[in-house]
């Protein structure tokens, strides 16, 4: 029978246009993986822009907090040597602002930019790395709280200045001259004590120093990026559609051209075949193995054909043989005997029913459902009473009896269906026996966990040409050789089905005797 050719499931509109494995695609191929293809970029494109957004905000704010940072250590520096918050923040930048506060938050001074210095307040309570709004642009703002210490100058103590002492006077007026030189020389010479100054005390002053620079040239060059972006990336993902949807149509046009070949095949155009692109690309691999296809399915058909017109042949020949000798009977009673009639149709009933088993078991193994029976079978067994039952039988073209030979017959056991495997040497010894000259020799030995069958013959042996095709169904080599010793052309291709589903291969050689040799080797079973 011809082998069915498994179903390939195709999707398609389901039950219902809902969701699941039955929903239809209403969407071309084509136009899924273009879709597809835009979509995915458009997400990587997305995710990328949004990371850049992020980075680049992070790397151009950089710049001014790094300039914040370096106005309020220079402030900070001129406080530390003793300078007033009015010279520690003076200078003028543009984009910047610093401002110098107390303990309490309240300016002292600040300096910068002079349309930025009446928002100085702003900044007072700012911390580092705050984004603020001063006159409605962003600043990053840097901060460092810092205490000064100063040492006020000394004020020396006020100490009674020792005057000189005069010398008693004589109470004579005559020595008037003499007392006044007297009183020159008689200044007191006791060392003026000198003034001590007062210890210093430390003043510690607490400055909050705030330094704010302008983020408009980060968030311009930001900006700049982003509109950049976002004109580049439709476009790219405009010119990559296109693309998509070009290159996807060219590469589906040759599979849309072998869809219109495979389409137009019928079981009457089974011969034709799909054009090969050469190559060796997956549409080149496709269109090889949609003609392998097309190979199988056309020899399966053609074996199909052949096989049912070759059975209905072997079934209408035994049917009109039984058909004619009963309309003899009927028309000329006379001329031929009930017995006779009787021994005619048995013998065309035993032959259409031997067919009809053969196309049943062939059948059964097409569908791969031959029903395996596996037991332990001891194959010599079979062997030796087949080989019995043909000792003795007279040959249908009256030659007289063969000469069997089975000597060799070893023991060898098998696993496997004990009516198969009967059938198997059944239909080997019928075929040697029906093609042998004189003699038939039958051998069987197990070795190296096999178990090897030989059937040999002295017939005319099989030519290597036609050393498989005698396994086909229906083949007989000699079509002059009359139906009787010819036989249905079932017997070798039931033999190698049966052989194959026990997992065994069955083979042709010459023979010693000079014929055909067929060997039989299958899988030992357990002793």
């Amino acid at each position: 029978m011809a082998e069915r050719a498994p179903r390939v499931p195709v999707p398609g509109p389901g039950p219902s246009a809902g969701t699941g494995p039955g929903r239809p695609r209403r969407a071309s191929l084509r136009s899924r993986i273009t879709a597809a293809a835009v979509l995915a970029v458009a997400l990587t494109l997305g995710v990328f822009t949004l990371v850049f957004a992020l980075v680049q905000q992070a790397v151009l704010a950089d710049g001014p907090r790094r300039s914040a940072s370096a106005d309020v250590d220079r402030a900070v520096s001129a406080l530390a040597i003793g300078s007033t918050p009015d010279v520690a923040v003076a200078g003028e930048a543009e984009g910047a602002l610093v401002v110098v506060t107390d303990s309490s938050g309240r300016v002292l001074a600040a300096g910068g930019e002079d349309d930025l210095v009446e928002s100085a307040s702003s900044l007072a309570a700012a911390g580092s790395g705050d984004r603020v709004t001063l006159d409605g642009d962003r600043f990053v703002v840097e901060r460092d709280d810092v205490g000064v210490e100063t040492t006020p100058t000394p004020t020396p103590s006020a100490e009674p200045t020792p005057t000189p002492t005069a010398s008693s006077r004589s109470g004579d007026d005559d020595d008037d001259d003499a007392a006044e030189d007297a009183d020159d020389a008689a200044v007191d010479t006791t060392p003026t004590p000198e003034a001590t100054p007062e210890p210093a005390e430390t003043v510690t002053t607490e400055y909050g120093v705030v330094a704010a620079r302008s983020l408009d040239e980060a968030s311009a060059a930001s900006s700049a990026s982003l509109v950049t972006l976002g004109v580049a990336i439709p476009v790219a993902l405009l010119v990559l559609g296109v693309t998509t949807w070009l290159v996807v149509g060219r590469a589906l046009r040759p599979v849309e051209s072998m869809r219109r070949e495979v389409d137009a095949v019928t079981a009457q155009s089974l011969s034709r075949r799909l054009p090969d692109p050469g190559g060796s690309d997956e549409i080149a691999r496709l269109a090889r193995t949609l003609n392998g296809m097309l190979d199988r399915l056309d020899s399966s058909a053609t074996a199909q054909r052949r096989f049912v017109g070759d059975a209905s042949h072997e079934l209408k020949t035994p049917l009109a043989t039984i058909r004619q000798h009963a309309e003899v009977a009927l028309l000329h009673p006379g001329s031929i005997d009930g017995a006779a009639l009787a021994d005619t149709v048995l013998g065309e009933e035993a032959r259409l029913t031997a067919l009809v088993q053969g196309l049943l078991v062939l059948a059964r193994a097409d569908e791969g459902a031959l029903g395996v029976t596996r037991r332990p079978v001891d194959l010599d067994d079979l062997v030796v009473a087949e080989t019995a039952r043909l000792r003795g039988v007279a040959r249908p073209d009256g030659r007289g009896s063969l000469a069997v030979d089975a000597t060799a017959v070893g023991p060898a056991r098998v696993d496997g269906d004990e009516g198969l495997l009967g059938q198997v040497v059944h239909n080997l010894v019928a075929n040697a026996a029906r093609h042998a000259d004189t003699r038939v020799a039958v051998a069987l030995d197990e070795r190296d966990g096999r178990a090897v069958l030989t059937v040999d013959d002295d017939g005319a042996g099989v030519a290597e040409a036609d050393r498989e095709r005698v396994f086909e169904r229906f083949v007989r080599l000699d079509e002059a050789r009359a139906r009787d010793s010819g036989g249905s052309g079932l017997g070798l291709a039931i033999v190698r089905e049966i052989v194959r589903v026990h997992g065994g291969s069955v083979s042709i050689t010459t023979s010693p005797l000079g014929g055909a040799r067929f060997v039989v080797d299958l899988p030992a079973g357990p002793v």
